[in-house]
């Protein structure tokens, strides 16, 4: 099973999130986290941030893969979020930002972290994929492209 299909779920996928920037991606996430898995909506939104500040998490052609550590966290959980109008980013190919795979792990992860990153970048270099993601009102079948990886 892949790592991703184990740390998404169905109700951590939103469509047509009215986020603005940046910033307002992070606190929504946070509030996402908070209402569907008790985390401190500032916790996780000072983890997106923390990370951010290394350096971008913009993977390129509008997608960014924003992920932190939190404390307290006992296994990685993940979010796909997506806004109608995308927002600066800092992406590599320097392009605005819509869609955004938004992985937590513990204060503690080591491989299974950098293991879930490298799937979830390998999947989304998929530009059939990435198009699919972009165009579908349905979460059912966004939660299913990204699990699956079936297009």
């Amino acid at each position: 099973m892949p790592l991703l299909a184990k740390t998404l779920t169905l109700q951590n996928v939103v469509l047509d999130l009215a986020a603005t920037s940046k910033k307002r991606v992070f606190e929504q996430a946070g509030l996402l986290f908070e209402n569907n898995h008790g985390l401190e909506s500032s916790a996780v939104y000072q983890a997106l941030f923390d990370r951010e500040r290394l350096g971008s998490t913009g993977l390129g052609f509008g997608i960014a893969l924003p992920h932190g550590r939190v404390k307290g966290l006992t296994t990685p959980i993940a979010a796909f979020v997506r806004i109608p109008k995308p927002v600066p980013f800092d992406s590599p190919d320097g392009q605005l930002v819509n869609q955004f795979l938004i992985l937590l792990v513990p204060e503690s992860a080591t491989q299974q972290h950098l293991d879930i990153l490298a799937e979830i970048a390998t999947r989304l270099s998929d530009e059939a994929l990435r198009l699919k993601l972009n165009e579908v009102s349905d979460p059912k079948i966004v939660f299913n492209l990204l699990t699956t990886g079936l297009i």
